[in-house]
């Protein structure tokens, strides 16, 4: 955590400060993992942290102003995924390893914050605009990359001019995030992770160069 974290009310929060604020967001993350997130309340998640529900709004409004706090770290990771595709080849044998990298960086975030993700989609689908710019963000640092690479490509003479290059961007991303999300639901299409990388790839590399890949 950088720079000065505050209180509510204003104060800079001294090296203690920090650590229980911390503590209640790590907590508050683990609970989002096991309890649906309607279920948490201020008094569990201080309960958790070993401190009080008084400590709690010390630091934090409520439950979703927590959350908010932990979202916007999460996006900030996810901005890393743009170096998946920023500067990378689409061309040959790389092509097709970009677009497996990229797949295999998409589905990995994803389960790692899964939980989280869930909150950010459903406070997003309620019109909530700050889960809304959160989702976004995480979405936008591989649209916008993979629409320079569309832009690219067609600057060479590889992918058709009549292509829109951020609607095909924005396609395959969403496509991502909807399958990511899903991950678990594919097996009972009797589809194994193992088989679900290379297939989603293969779509990625296909929406982008408009090619089959060569492996």
């Amino acid at each position: 955590m950088t720079g000065q974290v505050r209180t509510v009310d204003g104060r800079v929060a001294g090296r203690r400060g920090q650590a229980t604020r911390q503590k209640l967001l790590d907590c508050l993350s683990e609970m989002l993992s096991s309890s649906p997130y309607r279920d948490v309340k201020v008094i569990d998640v201080a309960r958790k942290a070993g401190t009080s529900p008084a400590t709690f709004y010390q630091y934090f409004p409520d439950v979703e102003g927590a959350v908010l706090e932990i979202a916007e770290e999460m996006a900030k990771e996810g901005a890393a995924l743009t170096e998946l595709v920023s500067g990378r080849a689409w061309v040959g044998k790389a092509g097709w390893q970009t677009a497996e990298e990229l797949v295999e960086g998409f589905l990995d975030f994803w389960r790692k914050n899964d939980a989280l993700l869930r909150v950010v989609d459903l406070g997003a689908a309620e019109g909530d605009k700050r889960f809304y710019k959160i989702r976004m963000k995480i979405l936008n640092s591989v649209t916008n990359s993979l629409t320079d690479a569309v832009k690219e490509l067609q600057s060479k003479g590889r992918v058709d001019k009549d292509v829109n290059p951020a609607a095909i961007a924005g396609a395959l991303v969403a496509m991502l995030a909807a399958v990511a999300s899903h991950q678990k639901g594919f097996s009972a299409w009797g589809v194994k992770q193992a088989e679900l990388k290379p297939n989603l790839a293969l779509l990625v590399h296909l929406g982008i160069t408009g090619k089959k890949p060569t492996k």
